[in-house]
């Protein structure tokens, strides 16, 4: 309970705080995805991304050197997907190391069940008890292009949130056996529908590599869910009503309410 009360307390001292404008300017330019959100959206996820930013480790490798643009750049996308939430379900999310490009990891990799010892270049990779792993460029490059079904940060952060409960089986932790019912019912289909379409070389909406397993098939429904929200409600209704309940969040609503305000 002392280590509770002793984090609540300096969040609260840390939100006492302004938001940086220059940090306002960061999520302007870099997020598309920022200016969809209403007042009160942007105002807590200013308050989630002081906190995410104060309390994780950053790391920059192969020669990148850091700076509150990265940070605040990769905070904003991590944090639009708890926005309906709180910042506990980042409570595993300990380090975040970020590479310039295309990281190539030294160690073996496991691949189809066995070690495969040659090394495989990633944009970003989630370990269950470790780090976050981003490229940088790849980072930014989906905060810049919002609608394309491509955002690394969700991605990976997805895989966060589905390891929460201590496992990558594409299944976050949920409030009652009813919504883990419904999940597995609502999910299964979609991913065995998504297999065998990939497999008959049929074009897809979710994208293929979420037919690899459950957790990338997860990880990639997210990245719709957010960067193409009414092709997903229509599409597939019964999964992006499912995310929308766990995210607490309705982005295809959200974009419909930005279009009729720029009209």
């Amino acid at each position: 309970m002392l280590l509770y009360w002793l984090r609540n307390r300096r969040r609260r001292k840390l939100l006492e705080r302004p938001f940086p404008a220059r940090w306002t300017d960061y999520l302007t330019a870099n997020m598309g995805h920022y200016a969809a959100l209403d007042e009160r959206e942007r105002a807590a996820l200013h308050q989630l991304v002081q906190v995410f930013v104060a309390e994780k480790h950053w790391e920059g490798c192969g020669g990148l050197e850091l700076t509150d643009e990265m940070r605040v750049t990769i905070a904003g996308q991590a944090c639009l997907l708890i926005l309906g939430h709180d910042h506990d379900l980042y409570r595993r999310v300990e380090t975040i190391l970020v590479y310039p490009s295309t990281v190539v990891p030294t160690r073996p990799t496991l691949a189809l069940g066995a070690h495969d010892y040659s090394p495989m270049p990633v944009l970003g990779e989630a370990h269950l008890q470790g780090p976050v792993i981003l490229a940088w460029d790849a980072a930014l490059r989906g905060g810049l292009n919002p609608r394309d079904g491509r955002n690394l940060v969700y991605h990976e952060f997805a895989h966060k949130l589905d390891m929460l409960d201590g496992s990558a089986d594409g299944a976050p932790a949920l409030a009652s056996h009813e919504q883990y019912r419904r999940w597995a019912e609502v999910c299964a289909r979609e991913y065995d529908a998504l297999q065998r379409a990939v497999a008959r070389g049929r074009r897809t909406f979710l994208r293929d590599y979420g037919a690899t397993n459950e957790a990338e098939f997860f990880a990639v429904a997210t990245e719709h869910f957010f960067e193409q929200p009414r092709a997903m409600r229509r599409k597939h209704a019964a999964l992006y009503d499912l995310l929308r309940d766990f995210y607490r969040q309705d982005p295809a609503t959200r974009d419909l309410r930005r279009r009729a305000t720029r009209r």
